[in-house]
C-alpha cells in the first residue's frame, strides 16, 4: 500500500516542506520573519505588563477590558487609511514610520513607569498610542508579503507569518509573567521597546523594488473610497468581512477578561497569567503547523465553523473552571480555534485582492476585526462588572455559536488559484482631443451583435461584467437594447475623468479578461465589438452676469440661425 511505502512517505514529507517552509528560500522574507519575530516577542511581554498593571491600577473588570479595546480600536480607526498609503505610497516608509511611532510611546511608557508616574488613563493612552503605530504598520507589512515572495507561495508565507506570531505568543507571555513578577512591568516595557530595533534595521537595508508607476497615485481619500467599493462589489471579501467582524465581537470576551480569570477565577498572580497566555500560544501554533495540512484535505467552510465551535466549547470550560489544570487545555483548544479561523479569512482575502488594492482590502478587513474586538472588549467588560466574570465568558460563548451559524448564509469561498495579475488586455484608446487627466466625464460604449436565442445567457453573463466594472471604478453603467434592431446590444459606463478611465484600464486582471471574453463569445457580428471612447460636451454657455451680455448672445444666436425663439 502506498502508506506503508517508504518512499512515498519521503517524498510526501519532502512536499509538505516545500509547500509550508518555501517562502524561507527567500531571504528578505526571512530576514524581516527573524526581526517580526523578536518585535512579536516584546509585544507579548509588553501586553502582559498593561494587563497585569491595571488590575492593581483599577482592578474593576469594565476597566481591566478596557486595555484590550485600547489595542484594538487604533486599528479600527486607522486601518482604513493606512491601507490607502500602503496602496498609494512606499510601504516600507511607512513600516519604517509606525515603528518609530511605537518605538517612541513604548519608550514613553517604559520611562513612566520607571519613575512609578502610570495612572490608570495614562496607561490606556500610551496603549492606544503604540496601537495607533501598529494600526499603521499592520496593513503595509501584509501587503508587502507579495513583494518578498512569488504570488504562487502567499498563502504558504501568509502561513509563516502566523506561525512567527503565535511562537511569541506562546513563550512570550510566560517570560513576560516572569519578567513583571520579579523585575516589574517597567522592564517588560523597556524590553518591548528594545524589540523595535532590529525590524528597524532590516527593513531600512532591505532594497524593495518598487515598480515605476504608470499613473499618477490617487489622493488617499479616492484611494479610501476606491478601496471600500472594491470590497462592496467582491463577494468573497464581503463574506470575510461579515464573519471576522461577528468573531471579533465574540471572541474578545476570553481576550479581555482573561487578567481577571486568572486572577479571580483561578486565583493566580502574573505568572499564572503569562502561563495562561502561552497555553494559547501553544494551540495557536500546532494550528499554525497543521494549516496548510488541514486546508489541503478540507474546505474552508468546515474548518472555520469547526473552530469556531471549539473555540465557544471551551470558553464555556474557562467560564466553569476553577483550576489552572482544566483551563490551560482549554486556553490551547481555544488558541487554534483562533488561528484556524483568522488564518482562513486573512488568506481568502489576501488571494481575491489584486495588488493595486490588497492594502486596503486587508485593512477594511482588520477594521472588521479588531473593530469586534474593540467593541466587544467594552461589552464584556460591562458584563463582568454587572454580573461576574464567568457569566460574561458563558454569555461570549454563547454569541460565539451564534457566529458559526452566520455559516449558513456568508459561506466563506474555497481559495482559488485566479489569476489577478493585470492582463493589460484593453488596448489604448486612440485619441485625437487635446485631453489633460482631469478631463471628462469620459463616456464608454461597446456594441454588440447578440442572437435572439443567446440574448438570456448574454444577459446572464453581463450581470457579472457589469459588477467587475462597477468594483474597478465604472459609474453609470447600463445595458441597452436597440428597439429597432434587438440584436444591437450597447454597454455603456462613465468615468469621472480621463485619468479615472485609464486607471479602470490597468485595473483589469486576467481573472477578469476571462469574464469578459465569456460575454463577448456571445458577439456575433464579423468584426470585434465597437468601442467607442466619448468625452461628454453638455451645451452649457459661459456664464453671465449682465442682462447685456445675455442680450448680445441672443442676438448672435439670431443672426446664425433665425429660426430660433427669441
Amino acid at each position: 500500500m502506498e502508506a506503508r511505502n517508504p518512499e512515498v512517505a519521503v517524498a510526501k514529507s519532502a512536499s509538505w516542506r516545500a509547500a509550508t517552509l518555501g517562502p524561507f528560500r527567500h531571504r528578505i522574507f526571512f530576514a524581516i520573519w527573524i526581526a517580526s519575530l523578536a518585535s512579536n516577542f516584546g509585544t507579548m511581554v509588553q501586553a502582559v505588563g498593561a494587563s497585569w498593571l491595571m488590575t492593581s491600577l483599577a482592578p474593576s473588570p469594565d476597566m481591566v477590558a478596557l486595555v484590550q479595546a485600547a489595542t484594538a480600536l487604533p486599528i479600527m480607526l486607522l486601518a482604513l487609511p493606512a491601507g490607502a498609503v500602503a496602496d498609494v505610497r512606499d510601504r516600507r516608509l511607512l513600516m519604517l514610520l509606525a515603528l518609530a511611532i511605537m518605538l517612541v510611546f513604548s519608550g514613553a511608557l517604559a520611562v513612566l513607569s520607571f519613575v512609578e508616574r502610570v495612572g490608570a488613563w495614562s496607561l490606556l493612552g500610551l496603549t492606544f498610542l503604540i496601537g495607533c503605530g501598529s494600526a499603521l504598520y499592520a496593513p503595509a507589512w501584509q501587503s508587502s508579503v507579495g513583494d518578498q515572495v512569488p504570488r504562487s507561495e502567499l498563502p504558504a508565507a501568509i502561513a509563516l507569518n502566523s506561525l512567527g506570531f503565535n511562537l511569541a505568543r506562546t513563550a512570550g507571555p510566560a517570560i513576560g509573567g516572569a519578567i513583571v513578577a520579579t523585575a516589574g512591568v517597567s522592564a517588560a516595557f523597556a524590553l518591548n521597546t528594545l524589540s523595535y530595533i532590529g525590524l528597524i534595521v532590516v527593513l531600512a537595508t532591505w532594497k524593495r523594488h518598487v515598480p515605476r508607476p504608470v499613473l499618477p497615485p490617487e489622493t488617499i481619500g479616492a484611494a479610501m473610497f476606491a478601496g471600500l467599493r472594491y470590497v462592496g462589489m467582491a463577494p468573497a471579501i464581503s463574506s470575510v468581512l461579515v464573519r471576522s467582524l461577528a468573531f471579533g465581537l465574540a471572541a474578545s470576551g476570553i481576550w479581555a477578561l482573561m487578567p481577571l480569570v486568572a486572577r479571580d477565577l483561578i486565583g493566580g498572580d502574573a505568572l499564572v497569567f503569562g502561563v495562561m497566555l502561552g497555553a494559547f500560544g501553544i494551540g495557536a501554533v500546532a494550528a499554525a503547523l497543521s494549516n496548510a495540512w488541514l486546508h489541503h484535505r478540507y474546505r474552508n467552510e468546515p474548518i472555520v465553523t469547526a473552530a469556531t465551535l471549539v473555540f465557544a466549547a471551551m470558553t464555556a470550560v474557562v467560564a466553569a473552571s476553577r483550576t489552572l489544570w482544566l483551563t490551560l487545555p482549554a486556553l490551547l483548544l481555544i488558541g487554534a480555534g483562533w488561528v484556524l479561523a483568522l488564518s482562513s479569512f486573512n488568506i481568502t482575502v489576501q488571494t481575491s485582492s489584486p495588488r493595486w488594492v490588497v492594502g486596503r482590502t486587508l485593512a477594511i478587513y482588520q477594521m472588521a476585526t479588531f473593530g469586534g474586538i474593540a467593541v466587544g472588549s467594552w461589552a464584556w467588560g460591562e458584563t463582568a462588572a454587572a454580573s461576574t466574570v464567568a457569566n460574561a465568558l458563558l454569555f461570549a460563548s454563547l454569541a460565539m455559536v451564534a457566529t458559526a451559524l452566520l455559516g449558513l448564509r456568508h459561506r466563506l469561498p474555497q481559495w482559488e488559484r485566479q489569476s489577478l495579475e493585470p492582463s493589460h488586455s484593453w488596448p489604448e484608446p486612440r485619441v485625437a482631443l487635446d485631453l489633460v487627466p482631469q478631463s471628462g466625464p469620459v463616456v464608454v460604449t461597446i456594441e454588440y451583435r447578440v442572437s435572439d436565442e443567446d440574448q438570456a445567457a448574454f444577459i446572464v453573463a453581463m450581470r457579472e461584467v457589469r459588477r467587475i466594472r462597477r468594483r474597478d471604478g465604472a459609474r453609470r453603467w447600463m445595458l441597452l437594447q436597440d428597439v429597432g434592431d434587438p440584436e444591437r446590444w450597447i454597454e455603456r459606463f462613465h468615468s469621472p475623468t480621463w485619468l479615472d478611465h485609464m486607471r479602470h484600464h490597468h485595473r483589469v486582471t486576467m481573472a477578469d479578461r476571462q469574464i469578459e471574453t465569456h460575454a463577448r463569445a456571445f458577439h456575433r457580428g464579423p468584426e470585434p465589438p465597437r468601442i467607442s471612447h466619448l468625452l461628454e460636451r453638455p451645451p452649457t454657455a459661459p456664464p453671465r452676469t449682465r442682462k447685456t451680455d445675455i442680450d448680445a448672445e441672443a442676438s448672435r444666436a439670431a443672426r446664425i440661425d433665425p429660426n430660433l425663439p427669441s
